[in-house]
């Protein structure tokens, strides 16, 4: 079992029982980090409390809800040791996994829907990173 954090702005709110189900269902324990109100609030304080507990090694993975998807990747990835994949559908999800070693998978919960984000989820969870030729890569955008 490993430990897993969620956040999400409120646009990403519809969504994010969907994804704390599929990730607890997964066997993980889950940190939730809000919000957990339908008011406006701003995506990058969340996106930063996550990759911050993500890029400490408190938490091994993180999923970032907001709106598009967009902007939760964008602040995440200015944490060092954080690789935030935007993804939209589940091959994507697998391959930022595979290829890019991803730790937090970002999603739109106005572009995706509940069985979409769930099948996204499983495939970010079963999928291990390859290394490999990867890892050149991977070093490359750790700096």
């Amino acid at each position: 079992m490993a430990r897993w954090a969620i956040a999400n702005d409120h646009a990403g709110l519809p969504l994010k029982s969907t994804v704390a189900d599929a990730i607890r269902a997964l066997g993980h324990e889950l940190v939730d980090l809000g919000t957990n109100s339908a008011d406006s609030v701003d995506y990058p304080d969340f996106a930063h409390a996550l990759a911050s507990k993500v890029a400490s090694g408190e938490v091994s993975r993180g999923v970032l809800i907001c709106g598009s998807g967009i902007g939760v990747s964008i602040a995440a990835n200015r944490h060092k040791g954080v690789r935030a994949a935007l993804c939209s559908e589940p091959l994507s999800a697998a391959l930022s996994r595979q290829h890019n070693d991803a730790n937090v998978l970002c999603m739109g919960a106005r572009i995706v829907g509940a069985a979409m984000a769930e099948a996204m989820v499983k495939a970010f969870d079963a999928t291990a990173y390859e290394g490999g030729r990867h890892q050149r890569r991977v070093d490359k955008i750790e700096g």
